[in-house]
């Protein structure tokens, strides 16, 4: 039996600007596709992240305090990931602005657990409000990842430098992700450096977070990049969800709960950081632009 067509938006997460910040390919299905047919989609989008949607049939509850629920799914490359941030908020920009949630909040059900989003629009005072239909920004819930305290040993500091073409390790931690955590000595140093992605694959972990203090005269509080080749992605344009673990060290360091902080990759990208430390939460806020749409025929 022939399939429906599936109906795709290529979004641009973390950003107001097309072809700037993380692209993430929306696919909205309406009926079950097999594993194999979800990852040889990811391959043939050939972007950082595509991700599926489905509508959650298990929450029948339609009254008018319930959040519209829909099932969503990560997939690199290579590989499906438990959490993505910048596809979660390109999800949430392809369904409010298809018109299919007419509110402004939805809920996701994840291999990450329940993940939030919220329209809003942030005025000039900096108050989050209900947006316009057509200008607003979206706000992600999203658990904190916590930092690991772990000691490396010389060897394993010296590789994780080298992958860094040499740069000097001001603090080396690990998330509860199991991604190297390294703090280089400003972010100056976090933008110009040059990662060897070759020695990256062979660190251990799963994937690399760099990050360092933003020069006194930007608007921003830390700069950051994150590498994840081991599933496909050499450098992630603009991760959302390493600012699950960004906000909470950065909080200790500065002693603050919020945050502007830029993204230094080629692409580049903002993500406005809120710390929610009694309930272990991190809100996430940004912009997107959508840059393509179609249907999947096969």
């Amino acid at each position: 039996m022939a399939k429906n067509p599936v109906k795709y938006s290529v979004v641009n997460a973390f950003t107001e600007t097309a072809f700037k910040g993380n692209p993430a390919a929306v696919c909205f299905l309406e009926e079950e596709r097999d594993e194999d047919w979800l990852q040889a989609l990811a391959m043939e989008f050939n972007l950082p992240i595509t991700c599926y949607l489905t509508s959650d049939d298990e929450d029948d509850d339609d009254t008018a305090t319930s959040n519209p629920r829909f099932r969503l799914r990560w997939f690199t490359v290579v590989a499906e990931v438990k959490v993505c941030g910048h596809a979660t908020l390109a999800a949430s920009h392809f369904l409010f602005t298809s018109g299919l949630v007419k509110g402004n909040a939805i809920e996701f059900i994840t291999l990450f657990g329940v993940v939030t989003a919220r329209k809003t629009v942030v005025p000039s005072d900096g108050k989050a409000q209900p947006s316009l239909p057509f200008s607003f920004s979206i706000e992600l819930n999203f658990p904190v990842i916590p930092i690991v305290e772990l000691e490396y040993n010389t060897a394993e500091a010296a590789a994780i430098s080298k992958a860094l073409s040499g740069a000097s390790l001001i603090d080396l931690k690990k998330t509860q992700q199991d991604d190297i955590f390294v703090v280089l000595p400003c972010g100056k140093k976090v933008m110009d450096m040059e990662a060897e992605v070759d020695e990256i694959k062979k660190l251990p972990g799963k994937g690399l977070i760099v990050t360092g203090l933003a020069p006194l005269d930007s608007e921003f509080d830390f700069f950051s990049r994150f590498f994840l080749p081991k599933l496909g992605i050499d450098e992630d344009s603009v991760c959302g969800s390493a600012h699950c673990s960004l906000a909470p060290y950065w909080s200790k360091k500065l002693g603050k709960r919020d945050f502007h902080a830029y993204m230094a990759s080629p692409r580049g990208g903002i993500v406005d950081i809120h710390l929610d430390e009694p309930k272990e939460r991190v809100l996430l806020r940004g912009k997107a632009v959508t840059v393509m749409e179609g249907c999947v025929l096969i």
